[in-house]
């Protein structure tokens, strides 16, 4: 077979593919659509945009009206489910064959992700003791991982490879505290009869792995129609449902590598003995099948787990991300900033990302170095260490997904938002000019 030229669609294919190919791209994506959803906000498409928001639908049967939410209520449970449902995927991975895997590798990020959630909330906590004000102490806990490493990436080779593992690890540990905090403390009343159908039918998606099932459609069908569904009326929030049904997805293969290695060689040799179509743009029947068997053998060599986290995860950081950045980005800023403070809500936010992150990973981390209960990652300064700690303080989607958990009153869901963006753009602009000095400063002393 010929190489054929590339086509006029390539040239706008490719850029697109290459942009959503770079680490930082779901971090520069995130930050322009909060910038669209604010501009959006602050027009006179406010009232229309809220207004769709708002638009109700959902399912009848028999005149009776099922899973009748707004637009708003289906992104935030529907669409962010898939968004947890990999961020399980990761976490199994991670704990399975990541930097989580080694408990003395894993030691150091998993204490500075535990001192990134404990301290916010602490300071938090001291600012707003009592009151709904109160329910927000989960708000400045979260990491935005997208965007945390959107800006370590725009350092590029500045930065030693061990920080982003570090950063990386850190951020994975701090989104499963956020999963359990959801879990917790923000569920609603729980019909346990639901419930218990929910994890009956979690049990028969681990039973279904444990037996060898590795069919995709076989996990989606009862991981939406069963697990998520049943969650949903039980009043146990959906992400949670998304979560545990990742972990029932199997992280082994069929086939070994030296197998796949082994049959892949055969077929190749057996696609190059089959006389090419001359001239032709079509295969032979006999090369067909042949790589039929390449892909069949390729499917059975990937373990079902990594196969979904790769096809989902552009899904999730290109379309799900931005849309929910859009839904919940949008607070009008033509408010009274003394109003503003009425509430240590903001306050409590901002100072929660950007004084407790650096206080939890920073000091907590310094102590289990000093104490030699951990190893310092090779190319880890103090310096570079507080630079981490302010890219932690970096909250968007996970603090925004919680303000909307949080809060019924508009006023404080608009307080903690702005605490978000306030501390989320410090901390980012922060970070990167630390790292970078610190890298600038390194190089000059080589």
């Amino acid at each position: 077979m010929k190489n054929y030229p590339k086509k006029p669609i390539d040239k706008i294919v490719y850029p697109v593919q290459r942009f959503i190919q770079q680490e930082k791209s779901g971090g520069l994506l995130l930050g322009i659509s909060v910038i669209i959803a604010l501009i959006i906000a602050n027009s006179p498409l406010s009232t229309a945009y809220h207004h769709i928001l708002e638009q109700t639908f959902g399912f009848r049967w028999n005149d009776r009206s099922f899973f009748n939410f707004s637009i708003h209520h289906w992104i935030n449970d529907g669409l962010m489910s898939v968004f947890f449902f990999v961020v399980g995927l990761e976490l199994k991975r991670e704990i399975i064959a990541g930097e989580l895997s080694n408990p003395r590798k894993a030691m150091l990020p998993i204490v500075a992700a535990v001192g990134g959630m404990v301290m916010p909330a602490l300071i938090y906590l001291l600012l707003n003791p009592a009151g709904e004000m109160h329910k927000g102490w989960g708000i400045p806990m979260a990491t935005d991982i997208a965007f945390a490493l959107g800006v370590l990436f725009l350092l590029g080779r500045k930065i030693p490879l061990s920080l982003k593992v570090f950063l990386t690890a850190l951020a994975i540990v701090d989104d499963l505290g956020a999963v359990l905090v959801i879990a917790f403390f923000y569920t609603a009343d729980i019909q346990m009869a639901y419930l218990l159908i929910g994890l009956f039918i979690l049990a028969v998606m681990y039973l279904g792995n444990k037996l060898g099932v590795r069919s995709i459609f076989f996990f989606a069908l009862l991981g939406i129609c069963g697990v998520w569904t049943c969650f949903v009326i039980s009043g146990v929030h959906a992400t949670i449902a998304a979560v545990l049904a990742a972990f029932t997805i199997p992280a082994d293969v069929k086939i070994k590598e030296t197998v796949f290695i082994s049959k892949i060689t055969n077929y190749l040799e057996t696609f190059k003995n089959i006389d090419p179509t001359e001239d032709k743009p079509t295969l032979t029947n006999d090369q067909l099948h042949v790589l039929e068997q390449i892909n069949e053998a390729t499917i059975a060599a990937t373990p079902p787990l990594q196969r979904l986290e790769h096809s989902m995860h552009p899904i999730v950081t290109f379309v799900i991300i931005p849309i929910f950045a859009i839904a919940n980005a949008g607070v009008s800023l033509d408010i009274d900033i003394n109003s503003l403070f009425d509430t240590n809500v903001a306050l409590g936010v901002a100072l929660g990302l950007l004084a407790g992150k650096v206080l939890g990973v920073v000091g907590f981390t310094a102590v289990f170095i000093k104490l030699k209960i951990a190893k310092v990652p090779e190319g880890m300064t103090i310096k570079n260490l507080f630079g981490l700690g302010f890219l932690a303080s970096i909250g968007f989607t996970m603090s925004l997904f919680v303000t909307s958990l949080a809060f019924t009153h508009e006023e404080y869901q608009t307080q903690a938002k702005i605490g978000i963006f306030a501390a989320s753009i410090l901390g980012g602009i922060i970070g990167y000019i630390i790292l970078n000095k610190n890298s600038e400063s390194t190089q000059n002393d080589e």
